[in-house]
This record gives structure tokens, sequence and C-alpha cells, in this order.
């Protein structure tokens, strides 16, 4: 099964309409074995060689316990590549994450092939009102079509005026610069999972720009398996909980009274949450937990 699975990943997953993502190698290399980053981490958390006696459940609670506490350096011992082709101007924000390593195409040496991006007519909306940097509201199809066709017109220009420019034998490093940002490009990233963690969650937030997130999304669901423990304790900590300034915090304990606040920790119980975490829980809610 995880033999079947790293080779489907290692086959180019289609993302946007042009585009992929391809998982090309992880550090370690013992996932086809039955192990997965998790072990990676543990091992790396314990200072130790190999899984020894302890049980899959106490590898969970260590890593949820490194998430929780922020005790982030176990989790960049595993480290990642993949195989990126997206939009330039995808590109452009994804190198912004700059503690990954790069190596893109260079329009320098090679000429680039016709290959833009062209947006579905349903992802053609307008300028937001409320983010600056965001769309929102729907064109009716008639005017969606306009835009698409006037933006595929500009990019057959563009393309035809590079090959123009090239038959003049201007060097191809002006000649790309007529090229718009929509011309797809390609890049090596090697990254580690800590890293990785930090861009799926800027580049899968609901803020994020759609044709990046897209790509994010693929990324978590290799994660996911690949990682399961991590993931999990990601969602929860990461994506999932809330953040609340000092200010905020002391106004929801100001609110709830002490038997509320033991209520809810009695709740949080029921929710299989570990012994430390439910102290914890309880520290926070200024309760004493026996």
């Amino acid at each position: 099964m995880a033999v079947d699975l790293l080779e489907r990943w290692m086959h180019s997953m289609p993302v946007l309409d042009k585009g992929f993502i391809r998982f090309v190698d992880c550090m370690p290399r013992n996932v086809a074995e039955g192990e997965t980053m998790d072990d990676a981490i543990v091992r790396a958390a314990r200072v130790s060689y190999g899984k020894g006696t302890l049980r899959v459940t106490n590898d969970r609670g260590l890593i949820r316990y490194l998430m929780r506490h922020r005790h982030t350096t176990p989790f960049e011992m595993a480290e990642f590549t993949f195989h990126v082709k997206c939009p330039i101007f995808v590109a452009r924000q994804w190198m912004r994450h700059r503690t990954g390593s790069f190596n893109e195409v260079s329009a320098r040496y090679s000429v680039l092939p016709e290959e833009f991006y062209v947006a579905e007519a349903h992802d053609v909306r307008r300028q937001s009102l409320l983010n600056k940097q965001g769309r929102d509201g729907a064109f009716e199809a008639g005017e969606a079509n306009d835009i698409l066709f006037a933006m595929r017109s500009n990019m057959a220009q563009t393309h035809a005026e590079y090959h123009h420019l090239l038959g003049k034998d201007l060097s191809r490093e002006l000649a790309r610069t007529v090229l718009p940002v929509s011309t797809y490009t390609e890049f090596y990233w090697k990254v580690d999972l800590l890293n990785l963690l930090k861009f799926l969650h800027l580049r899968t937030h609901k803020h994020a720009q759609m044709e990046i997130a897209a790509y994010g999304f693929e990324i978590n669901g290799i994660l996911s398996w690949l990682a399961p423990h991590t993931m999990e304790a990601y969602q929860d900590y990461w994506v999932e909980a809330p953040s609340l300034s000092s200010g905020m915090w002391m106004a929801v304990l100001r609110t709830i009274s002490e038997s509320d606040r033991k209520a809810m920790v009695d709740v949080f119980k029921s929710m299989d949450a570990g012994r430390r975490e439910v102290r914890e829980f309880a520290e926070m809610l200024g309760i004493d937990e026996e």
C-alpha cells in the first residue's frame, strides 16, 4: 500500500489548467518500509535510534506535545522535495517562503513553451471591496467570457511577439521580458516539514489566492498520509485553534464562572484528550486538576 501511494504521488498530479505537482523524494526514506515521517520526528525529539518499545499512542502524544508547546526543531528533521509547474505569479508568491531551496527553469537558457494560465469562467470575479488583494462578486456569464477572450488574445499576442523577437536573434534573456506572469514555469522545491507547515498555514488559508491554494491542498493530502500524527496536531493547534490576545483571554476568563470552567474541563476529558493536555487546559482556566 505504501509503495503504491508513493508511486502514484511520484507521478504528476494535475493542478489548475496546465500545472502539476509531483512528490520527488523525502528524507528519511523509510516510508516504503512501513514507517511514517512521524517516526523521524519522534526519534529526533528523543535523540535516540529506532522506535524502541514505545507505543504509537505515545508517539502521537509526544508529537502533539511538541506542536502544542512550539518545540518545533524535531519537525525540521523531515525534508521533502517537490517538482512544481505553476504560473509565474504563483511561483513568485511561493518563493516568498525563503526557508526552502528552489531551482527554477531558466528562460535565459531555454525557450519557454506557449503555456499560459487561464482561469475558469466561474473564477473570473470582481475586485473585492473588503480585501484589497482578493476577488469577490461574479460577473455575468457573457462578461466573464469576454474577459477570458481578451486575456487569451493578449497571451497569444505576447507569445507571438516573444518568438518574433527570438527570430530577430534577440537574446533570450531580453525576449522573455515581454511574457506575462500567467506564463507557466517549473521548479524543484526542497523544504523541511516545519516550514512546509508554515507554507500550508498561509497558502491554504481562506484569504489565500485560490491558484496557490490549489497546490497547497494537494501537498496537504500527501502529508496527511506521510505524517498523520503531525498533520492531526497541525490541524488541531494551528488551523482550527483560535488565536487570542491576552486581553481577549482575560475577557473570556472573567465571563466564565468557576463551575463552568470545571464543566469545560470535564467535557474536554470526555473528548479523549490526553491526561497531560487535560491538566494544561485546567491550568489555563485556573482550575486545580488532580
